[in-house]
């Protein structure tokens, strides 16, 4: 049985996603199985997300969000209202790895969730025991909690750089 690692994609600069995204495509070339979690996306910007689902049943793509609009766009109303249906997300992220569903699990924007406290770092590594060792997962977000740095196999840091372009 082949161990699978934990890899987090985190820092200020765009294309996380896009990473992770790779990091799955690279998988499905391996004949794996792969499933992906987007949190704190909302539900309205599918963009490049129907490319993707044309790669089903090997890779598949979840949002639980019903907002059209991000979660820190939201109304703390709103945002009220949209912690159920991400919690549902964890939820299933948390089945996911204890039953082995897949080989690859990306949770998108899963530190993101951490980090606003939706969820708690106990909760977090609840999840993380529960993993089945031949299943890989890639985890992204902005800032990744000193608590979960035990559990972590990989980093890769995405920083926004910016150039300067004399004319």
């Amino acid at each position: 049985m082949k161990h699978g690692n934990v890899e987090v994609i985190c820092g200020p600069g765009r294309g996380k996603t896009t990473l992770a995204v790779g990091k799955g495509i690279v998988a499905l070339t391996r004949q794996k199985r792969v499933i992906m979690i987007q949190f704190l996306k909302g539900s309205a910007n599918q963009e490049g997300l129907e490319i993707l689902r044309n790669l089903e049943p090997n890779l598949k793509i979840f949002r639980f969000e019903k907002s059209d609009t991000v979660f820190a766009e939201l109304s703390e109303e709103q945002k009220a209202e949209e912690l159920l249906n991400i919690r549902n997300g964890f939820n299933f992220a948390k089945k996911v790895v204890a039953t082995g569903e897949c080989d690859m699990l990306i949770l998108d924007e899963v530190l993101g969730i951490m980090d606003q406290n939706i969820i708690q770092a106990h909760e977090f590594e609840k999840l993380l025991d529960a993993r089945r060792d031949d299943t890989s997962l890639v985890m992204t977000g902005t800032v990744l909690p000193e608590t979960l740095r035990p559990y972590v196999d990989f980093i890769s840091r995405i920083e926004y750089i910016e150039v300067d372009k004399q004319e």
